[in-house]
């Protein structure tokens, strides 16, 4: 690198950065403000258009616009609301057979005039196909011709020419974001839900419960009140999981012993006390369909080991901080 490409990265960069940021944060601002104002109304409208409607959103758009649509019909698929994006382009040579009466067409063009959206506007007027269109200019031809036109505020490209889009579809993906969690909101769509469609990859590991990793059966690793902790040790070591539950003779749970207590009783007859005096009593329980995300936050906020899992007050499984890390959650 020369010194002048050097110096230009030192503090050049940072501030070509800085405006770029500038520049696209004036532009959700902008938009924000636009909700509380005159975009609100067509917002709701096509939130409640998508609610009702019996079929898929149908997103299209040409360049950066068709990149933030594709962004957009994959964020709206993976929270509850069936989509996919088609291309403009592909349409017009058969893929408008993608576009039933049920759907709801969500165009996007930040001047509203792209030409190879003309057939999909046509496919949906002449099929009645519900027409949403995300563009800065109602009166151009796509926002005339919309059902319900998404008319965003005008902002400043962050790049010095003003032509590269960067506000804008910073602001495209914004509206489409602000689309998708109104709807999973409006369907009330939850974390199981959720995990439904991402099973994969760290988020997937989060998502399961701990009802599917815990261990439980014969590896728990449990004893009865009145056990000497000679014999509660040896159970300790042969599960492995550095702590011992005790259970009243019904089974429900009494207490935990765990490394710590043994520290803070270590003592010349240690050994030949019974757990009552050694468990800490009633110990933080969760149910099997706690999420592995909630209770990783356990482990670490409580800095604990282990949890007990349980079915009311019955212990039925276990699951240590090292089964939370083998599944990805960390």
């Amino acid at each position: 690198m020369t010194a002048s490409a050097s110096a230009y990265a030192a503090s050049g960069a940072l501030a070509s950065a800085a405006r770029t940021l500038e520049a696209e944060r004036a532009g959700l601002e902008a938009l924000s403000a636009a909700l509380a104002d005159g975009l609100g109304g067509p917002f709701a409208a096509a939130v409640d258009a998508i609610m009702k409607s019996e079929g898929r959103v149908i997103v299209s758009g040409m360049g950066k616009s068709g990149h933030v649509g594709r962004k957009i019909a994959a964020t709206l698929a993976s929270t509850g609301t069936p989509a996919h994006f088609v291309h403009p382009g592909e349409a017009s040579h058969g893929d408008l057979g993608m576009i039933m009466p049920q759907d709801v067409v969500l165009a996007l063009s930040w001047s509203g005039e792209t030409s190879e959206l003309a057939d999909v506007v046509a496919h949906a007027k002449r099929f009645r196909v519900t027409l949403v269109a995300i563009t800065s200019n109602a009166d151009s031809a796509l926002g005339r011709e919309a059902d319900i036109p998404l008319v965003l505020p005008k902002a400043a490209e962050a790049c010095p020419n003003g032509l590269a889009p960067t506000t804008s579809t910073t602001m495209q993906l914004a509206l489409g974001d602000a689309l998708a969690v109104a709807l999973l909101e409006g369907r009330g769509f939850t974390a199981g839900d959720f995990r439904v469609y991402h099973p994969g990859g760290k988020l997937g590991a989060r998502l399961k419960q701990v009802g599917a990793i815990m261990h439980s059966g014969d590896r728990l690793p449990l004893v009865g009140r009145g056990t000497k902790m000679a014999d509660a040790l040896v159970v300790m070591s042969a599960k492995g999981f550095g702590c011992v539950l005790v259970t009243e003779a019904d089974g429900r749970l009494a207490g935990i012993v765990t490394d710590g207590d043994l520290r803070r009783h270590m003592g010349a007859d240690l050994l030949a006390q019974p757990v009552d005096t050694v468990m800490t009593p009633a110990p933080k329980t969760v149910p099997p369909s706690l999420l592995v995300a909630e209770a990783l936050e356990i482990v670490e906020t409580r800095k604990i080991g282990a949890l007990i899992v349980a079915e009311g007050d019955r212990p039925v499984g276990l699951v240590h901080v090292l089964d939370l890390l083998r599944v990805g959650a960390a």
